[in-house]
């Protein structure tokens, strides 16, 4: 077994991620099976550096300047000369004979913040932090706020280092929208309106969405190099669709977060909503059916779930990779609230009735769907987040040359991606409650399942890329993907 060069307790100077600056950290512990040393920066930061990553101080000659920046994180508020945005960008009088070398660190950083690890959507437990993600840092915002709406948390680094804020008030967000629909219910409002318009209203939300990725292509011409998607191409059809601008904001509001979540997932509530008073309505129910109960129940239950867990949606590939373009546009607006809505929608002309008997083994499947699909990111985050964890400690890993772990039991032993087959268990039992008689309820299931096969096929080379020799070997101890024993 290889001896360690540095104890622990020892201050050195590690190397940041994606740059060729090094900052003074302090070593916490040291892995002998993966010859990582877990360090710890000046601002509380923690990540894991290789040994070649790691010099002693004395190999470093003493700044006049006498700098005190711990991270790159930290240096963003200093009043040095250097302008620079990046940690990486070098001063003026140097920069003409290291551009090459930026360029490279650069291209390294964004190279770490697009690859992803086991799959691209990094969901967590209840709790507030952004956790590492693609090799990046954690940075955590502690739960010291009593009221979760005024948190305020730092996204993943941008390709230039800069870290954008985010409000997370989503989950009040939709308390306020249910607050508002029940105070016009009780004032008489007549939401049948929504269903008897349901057509006219998803076609001025199609024109909306249209209206909207123009203005944001447009504004995008404009943008400077460094704002601009990593996914944007240089081709003005490919460049509508997928969006050019990385995060386009309006001051501090920033419009493609805002879409992500908030006027799809509440959106569909409240279409739900009008389904279910609809179907009173025109059946002359006292009360809901059982299916259309059910089926909203669970998809309430699903939007409550990503509402409250808000902050996830930060290091998904939406937020870090594509920029606001026609696809997120028309997705956040068009697509959720009215597509996602097509079970409620069918069981209002289409009442089907369900017996508790069968009702039950629905709420069992949706129940299984749900703890597996929270269960496994729960899993996956807590090891991203503290991989020595003691709690984690009975989990198997296969080391891979990046110098991070994957998961080979547990969870992420039983199949490659869980999360999405409980994903698709749970809009399995979404459909079920409207009977057989229709293909129209079963919409959703059908093209999420093509949705995730095609989303898991490229995760798969992805990962072969990014890990070699060692994704191989996952894939020889978890050979199902999504499906076990099918596929």
């Amino acid at each position: 077994m290889p001896s360690r060069k540095f104890a622990d307790g020892e201050v050195v100077r590690g190397r940041w991620p994606g740059s060729s600056l090094y900052y003074e950290v302090e070593i916490l512990s040291h892995d002998s099976t993966s010859q990582l040393y877990t360090v710890k920066y000046k601002d509380g930061t923690e990540l894991e550096l290789k040994e070649n990553d790691i010099k002693p101080l004395t190999s470093f000659r003493q700044r006049k300047s006498g700098s005190t920046s711990s991270s790159p994180s930290r240096r963003r508020g200093s009043r040095s000369r250097s302008r620079s945005r990046s940690p990486g960008r070098p001063p003026k009088s140097s920069r003409p004979s290291a551009s090459a070398s930026h360029l490279a660190d650069f291209k390294e950083m964004r190279r770490e913040v697009l690859e992803v690890k086991l799959t691209p959507l990094v969901l967590k437990p209840f709790g507030n932090s952004i956790n590492r993600y693609n090799g990046e840092p954690e940075q955590r915002e502690r739960n010291d706020i009593p009221h979760k709406n005024t948190q305020v948390v730092e996204g993943t680094p941008l390709p230039d280092g800069r870290r954008l804020k985010y409000r997370l008030n989503g989950f009040y967000a939709f308390i306020l929208t249910s607050a508002v629909v029940g105070a016009s219910l009780l004032r008489g409002v007549q939401l049948h309106y929504v269903y008897s318009h349901f057509l006219q209203l998803a076609l001025a939300a199609i024109v909306f969405s249209v209206v909207l990725s123009v203005y944001l292509y447009v504004r995008a011409l404009r943008a400077p190099q460094d704002e601009l998607s990593p996914a944007s191409s240089g081709n003005a059809i490919y460049d509508f669709f997928i969006g050019r601008e990385l995060n386009p904001r309006i001051g501090t509001f920033d419009l493609k977060y805002f879409c992500e979540l908030r006027p799809g997932l509440i959106g569909w509530v409240v279409i739900n909503l009008v389904m279910l008073l609809a179907e009173m309505k025109l059946q002359n129910r006292a009360t809901p059916s059982l299916a259309m109960i059910l089926v909203n129940s669970f998809q309430l239950l699903y939007v409550v779930d990503a509402l409250w867990n808000e902050e996830a949606v930060l290091t998904t590939m939406d937020i870090i990779h594509d920029g606001f373009g026609f696809m997120l546009a028309f997705g956040d607006l068009v697509w959720v609230p009215f597509i996602y809505s097509f079970q409620a929608f069918y069981l209002v002309h289409h009442p089907n009735e369900v017996s508790w008997p069968v009702a039950s083994l629905i709420i069992a499947l949706k129940l299984c769907g749900y703890v597996i699909f929270r269960c496994a990111n729960a899993q996956k985050n807590a090891f991203r987040k503290n991989p020595t964890d003691p709690k984690l400690a009975h989990l198997k890993t296969i080391h891979t040359s990046t110098g991070k772990n994957l998961l080979v039991s547990g969870w992420w032993g039983f199949v490659r991606h869980p999360n999405y087959l409980g994903d698709l268990i749970m809009a399995l039992s979404w459909s079920l409650p409207c009977g057989f008689n229709h293909i129209l309820p079963y919409f959703y299931v059908i093209y999420f399942t093509v949705l995730l096969v095609h989303r898991e096929a490229r995760d798969e080379r992805q990962c072969k890329k990014k890990y070699g020799v060692a994704w191989e070997k996952y894939c020889q101890r978890v050979p199902y993907r999504i499906f076990p024993y099918v596929y």
